[in-house]
């Protein structure tokens, strides 16, 4: 059996259910709530198995994903965390929820095509085969800001 090789440990996986991950990806969703602090860095954004039935109902969400399929069980975009906050008696966006630690993402790039792969709670590490596939999709730009895939 060959083992699973992955990708550098530099990047990680985030999973987040859809349709949340459609309005990082395609809307003006720049903060993820969570009940603790991320670490900055590179990740790729990974859609769930399980949709979030009563996010649709959400009319801020409702309008974001008008017309977007929402994969799940792959990873749609690379994203970069800045940052983790509170906002205590404000909320930073409309997206932001009360009592939750607001991670911040900057430089959002949905990818064309899903590539399909499980994740998990938490970061989790990246099989190299999936970052591969994610470079593909990427702008030339971006390779140099990223760590470089070894096999």
């Amino acid at each position: 059996m060959t083992p699973t090789l992955y990708a550098p440990d530099a990047i990680r996986g985030i999973t987040i259910k859809q349709p949340w991950a459609a309005c990082i990806l395609h809307g003006g969703k720049r903060v993820e709530n969570r009940p603790r602090v991320w670490a900055p860095g590179w990740r790729l954004l990974h859609a769930a198995a399980e949709i979030d039935r009563p996010a649709l109902g959400d009319p801020l969400v409702a309008r974001t994903i008008r017309g977007l399929e929402l994969p799940t069980r792959a990873v749609l975009g690379i994203v970069r965390i800045t940052g983790s906050h509170t906002d205590p008696g404000q909320a930073c966006s409309p997206w932001a929820q009360p009592d939750r630690v607001h991670v911040n993402l900057d430089d959002v790039h949905p990818l064309a095509l899903p590539v399909p792969c499980d994740g998990q709670l938490g970061p989790w590490r990246v099989p190299l085969a999936v970052y591969e596939h994610v470079l593909l999709q990427l702008p030339a730009h971006l390779h140099a800001l990223l760590p470089e895939a070894i096999s």
